[in-house]
């Protein structure tokens, strides 16, 4: 099994690591490779793209059709010879 260090952690992360074992009552390195262990395991179940992802949440929803007014013709370019 591999070993990890990790070094220069600030002080209050430190801090909440610690609490967070006491809480669930483990020492901070088993909480830390839980926290790892979680992380990990979540990112992974993740696949696609962005859009894709977005079209999944919103497509139930229904779409919109919107109405494109045709283009009309083009503007007289401005006179700058005042």
């Amino acid at each position: 099994m591999a070993s990890l260090t990790i070094r220069r952690l600030d002080d209050g992360l430190t801090s909440k690591l610690r609490l967070r074992a006491a809480h669930h009552g483990r020492s901070m390195e088993e909480e830390a490779r839980e926290i790892l262990r979680a992380a990990l395991s979540a990112g992974s179940a993740r696949k696609g793209n962005l859009a894709t992802a977005i079209r999944q949440i919103f497509e139930p929803l229904g779409g919109v059709e919107l109405v494109i007014p045709p283009r009309g013709g083009f503007r007289p370019p401005p006179d700058f010879t005042r």
